[in-house]
């Protein structure tokens, strides 16, 4: 085995391309070790660099390893329950938006999002000009990688009455 080779740890997503197809297999990340500041996340990854990235497409035995260019994600389904978005410095006191999107492929998303900006400036509108592509959107069910470029629509949700 080589010095230079850095282990991976796979994380299990499923990517929904422009082209229309669902893509399902892991993500490569860097784990805590290789990184003093933490374990990589799938934004991490996807913000990190234009371009490719490498995807183990787990489709019909055996798998295979193909580059995926980022601009033709529309989301990124993660497939375990995850904690990525929580380990955002701030998650704790950045202001929640219920929200809804409208994507370029004509799906809805509803789910929670987080705008780290200071009070009085943390609006769905200071949300959307993030310069972050790639960005959590939390739902019941589960956590996604939006592409902000596929993004068509966004509105705020109205809260249920406590």
């Amino acid at each position: 085995m080589s010095q230079y080779r850095v282990e991976k740890r796979r994380v299990g997503a499923e990517l929904t391309l422009t082209s229309g197809p669902r893509r399902t297999g892991c993500f490569f990340l860097t784990p805590a070790q290789a990184s003093p500041a933490r374990t990589e996340r799938v934004a991490d990854l996807l913000n990190a660099e234009a371009g490719f990235f490498p995807f183990d497409i787990a489709s019909p035995a055996p798998a295979e390893t193909v580059l995926v260019n980022r601009e033709q994600v529309v989301y990124v389904k993660l497939i375990e329950p995850s904690n990525e978005p929580q380990l955002d410095a701030g998650y704790d006191v950045a202001r929640e938006r219920r929200v809804e999107m409208l994507l370029s492929n004509g799906e809805r998303l509803h789910g929670a999002v987080r705008v780290y900006c200071p009070e009085g400036r943390d609006r769905l509108s200071d949300y959307a000009r993030s310069t972050l592509r790639f960005r959590y959107v939390e739902t019941p069910a589960a956590t996604f990688v939006v592409n902000a470029s596929h993004i068509v629509e966004l509105r705020e949700e109205a809260r249920a009455a406590d």
